[in-house]
């Protein structure tokens, strides 16, 4: 705006308002970068010293000398995609640790983070130069970095958190120097592609930040959320800047005056505080959209006055002050203190009717509960402590860990990687709220909104959730779908004599670690049984087509399956199998094509020579219709694709016989098929794709649902991805049920199963898109 001249050469004029609005947009921007594009490493490097100087006692900085200058000769050629100096980053990273307060060692670490994964340095090297702790955080923050990630490959992504996972279970700051090291990236995410933008934004989103969350440490959390915000929607996040700079003098003359009247009446009370008020950030803002579906106008706590005291006794008398001088809203009073947070979050929040009827919050803590805030688990690892990483923690600290051991806990029961990936999605999810109970003893219960007598049972024990035949809430017997509410006292009734969960449970429960825990004992109750059949099915499959099932389970073989579906052992396959998890057909021909690859370059002339002469025999019993299949051993014949799965080149394929109509082709995973009775498989040929002699233009219909979280444009944006491929939509069908999931079924004409495959993966990476399936009957 400021950049346009009208014809005199003179700068239109701009209303207050909209220079107002145009300020906040660019402090909102620069907000998300604490330091300038470019700062030379020089500078950079003086500022980290300055900020350890400020907290650390020792002023002995030689290791981190030595540290900077080991990582800026291996950086020296390295350049980052804005063009900068590559050594910037890793004091950047350092610089934020250096923020948290953080003991020498993560400094070093953070320092030279990158430096076995992009240089020549070795972890040995970095033992002999800095010790074995430094070395063993540069590694674990290495061998993090050296999975790449991609929203396509869940198991790769499953299987790099696990090892995350594993490297914090032995040292907590490894992802402290991670998180660091995403904090920067996100601040310079401007240089990368769109596209790169959107997925490492998401995996902040979905990852990053809430472990920040679950860690206490609101002070990275917080600029995680904006930033991730701002690539992901960022017409929201420019939405939002622009409304909460609306009236921007306005509001900060009304909390400004709140905060001086709380000041005078706390020094009139004689309670020593430090009293401040602010704009609540973006994305707190936008959650709260979201959960209560309001628009920003609806939304009357947008800032809030936090007063800071000395003692938790000073606390209470603060807020008997506060709602003496204020009317407080009812039910909007939160008392963190007495039941803090899993993250051990404590505060008093209380929302009360400003003088002309505005409501606003006020939070009230004590300074070690505000440092605790806004540090997290990172205060336990200032310069006071003992550095070794291992530590024995305080209760707090072991109870900000609990959901990492939860995690650990899950890895050791799932082989299945996307479950696993699920879960911890679920788990770790930012708009999820919570509610607090209580067990008979009075201790403290912490679940998602939502929850029912059976997450409570399991969050006991699962032997608890296992045996569990009822529930008292209050004293009353309630039904197990009962949901918990804010206090409730609860009570879990057992007995010996229970069958365990019901398949039902799944249905109602809440919690993941509730929903993996009666899975586990389904998986566990029917595995032997699920075993055998998935090993009788696999014999039976190779059996009726024509292979000797003991050629094909060599381990080599095995292995190629494993990977394939992210399982640890074939135990698990067999399983995965007997209970429909996976399709025989599917298992088995990854068995042959692994087969085939190794023995292929072993046939000798004859067998080539005897070879061509059957198919060359062969072909004479093969008919070639119109449709491009051949079906083995049958003359003029009609043959016609089924609806109900609608085949497509590049697809195994089946025919059947049926009573007058000639030859029907189905997929061989059609639900149809594999539902057939004994007598139905009689009718049942073998058939397959022709090559076609001359390329054709043949066109088949296919058929596939999209599951996704419904919103506004998504339609269009799907309909736009046929119509730059050219593929013609035949039908389409959109319902959305009552959680705002949206199934979307489309019928188009493709050529082959490539050209399906490519657009599934593209529908698949559209924002707010769950999964895409064919449908199989």
């Amino acid at each position: 705006m400021a950049d346009i001249i009208n014809e005199q050469g003179k700068e239109p004029e701009v209303s207050k308002e909209d220079q107002e609005k145009l300020e906040s947009v660019k402090k909102a921007d620069a907000a998300v970068k604490s330091m300038h594009d470019f700062t030379s490493p020089e500078v950079l490097y003086d500022e980290l010293i300055a900020s350890i100087k400020k907290y650390h006692p020792s002023t002995d900085i030689t290791m981190i000398q030595k540290a900077y200058e080991t990582a800026r000769e291996a950086h020296k050629d390295q350049k980052r995609k804005s063009g900068e100096p590559y050594i910037i980053h890793p004091l950047c990273v350092a610089i934020i640790l250096a923020d948290l307060e953080l003991d020498k060692e993560t400094i070093v670490a953070g320092l030279l983070h990158d430096a076995v994964e992009d240089t020549w340095m070795t972890c040995d090297e970095i033992t002999k130069e800095f010790g074995p702790e430094v070395a063993l955080l540069v590694d674990g923050v290495t061998k993090i970095g050296q999975l790449s990630y991609s929203k396509d490959k869940v198991e790769l992504q499953a299987e790099s958190l696990r090892k995350m996972f594993l490297a914090m279970a032995k040292d907590i700051r490894v992802i402290l120097i991670k998180l660091a090291d995403r904090l920067h990236n996100m601040r310079t995410l401007q240089y990368m592609t769109p596209a790169k933008q959107k997925e490492k934004a998401r995996e902040t989103m979905d990852i990053y930040a809430p472990i920040a969350q679950r860690l206490g440490i609101s002070k990275i959390k917080v600029e995680l959320d904006d930033l991730s915000l701002k690539y992901l929607n960022p017409e929201v996040y420019y939405d939002l800047v622009e409304k909460v700079a609306l009236r921007k003098s306005v509001r900060e003359e009304f909390v400004g005056n709140i905060v001086k009247t709380v000041k005078q009446h706390m020094v009139e009370a004689g309670i020593k505080a430090q009293v401040d008020g602010r704009v609540k950030h973006f994305f707190s803002i936008y959650k709260k959209m979201v959960n209560q579906n309001k628009t920003i106008d609806q939304i009357y706590d947008l800032f809030a006055v936090r007063i800071l005291v000395d003692t938790v006794k000073d606390c209470y008398a603060a807020l008997g002050v506060i709602h003496e001088m204020y009317k407080p809203i009812p039910g909007r009073f939160k008392d963190y203190i007495a039941m803090p947070k899993p993250n051990m979050y404590q505060s008093l929040h209380t929302t009360l009717i400003g003088p002309n009827g505005q409501p606003f919050e006020i939070q009230i803590r004590t300074f070690e509960m505000h440092k605790t805030a806004e540090y997290g688990i990172a205060a336990h690892w200032k310069y006071k402590e003992a550095s070794d990483g291992k530590t024995s923690t305080g209760n707090r600290e072991e109870e900000k860990l609990n959901w990492l051991r939860q995690i650990l806990e899950w890895q050791r029961d799932m082989s299945d990687n996307k479950e696993f990936m699920s879960l911890l999605k679920n788990d770790l999810d930012l708009f999820a709220d919570s509610v607090y109970c209580f067990t008979p003893q009075g201790d403290v219960k912490t679940l998602p909104n939502g929850s029912t007598p059976i997450d409570f049972a399991y969050s006991v024990h699962s032997a608890v959730g296992n045996k569990m035949v009822g529930a008292r809430v209050n004293g009353k017997l309630v039904p197990i779908e009962y949901r918990i509410q804010n206090g409730d006292r609860i009570e879990i009734i057992t007995s010996q004599n229970s069958q365990g969960p019901s398949r039902d449970w799944l249905k109602v429960v809440k919690s993941t670690q509730a929903r993996n825990k009666i899975n586990q004992w389904f998986k566990k109750e029917l595995k032997e049984d699920n075993i055998l059949k998935g090993k009788e099915m696999l014999a039976q499959y190779a059996k009726s087509k024509g292979f000797k099932f003991a050629n094909y389970t060599k381990p080599q073989y095995l292995d190629s399956v494993l990977r394939k579906y992210g399982f640890r052992d074939w135990d698990s396959v067999l399983a995965a199998i007997g209970h429909g998890g996976l399709k025989e057909g599917q298992v088995f021909n990854k068995l042959v094509e692994a087969y085939d690859k190794e023995n292929k370059k072993n046939l000798t002339d004859e067998e080539v020579l005897e070879a061509a002469a059957a198919e060359n025999q062969n072909k004479k019993n093969h008919i070639k219709s119109k449709s491009g299949i051949v079906v083995r051993g049958i003359h003029d014949v009609a043959v016609r694709f089924s609806k109900c799965c609608n085949p497509i080149p590049g697809d195994e394929i089946v025919g059947y016989v049926t009573r007058g109509r000639g030859v029907t082709i189905h997929r061989t995973d059609c639900v149809n098929v594999m539902n057939m009775s004994e007598m139905d498989r009689s009718r049942l040929l073998e058939a397959e794709w022709q090559e076609p002699e001359v390329k054709q233009d043949e066109h088949y219909m296919a058929e596939i649902n999209v599951y996704a979280n419904n919103r506004t444009g998504l339609l269009v944006d799907i309909s736009k991805i046929f119509t730059e491929r050219k593929i013609d939509i035949r039908n389409i069908n959109c319902r959305t049920n009552k959680q705002e999931k949206a199934t979307i079924s489309v019928s188009f004409n493709v050529s082959c199963k490539d050209e399906l495959n490519s657009l599934i993966e593209k529908i698949r990476q559209l924002e707010s898109v769950l999964d895409v399936e064919r449908t199989t009957g």
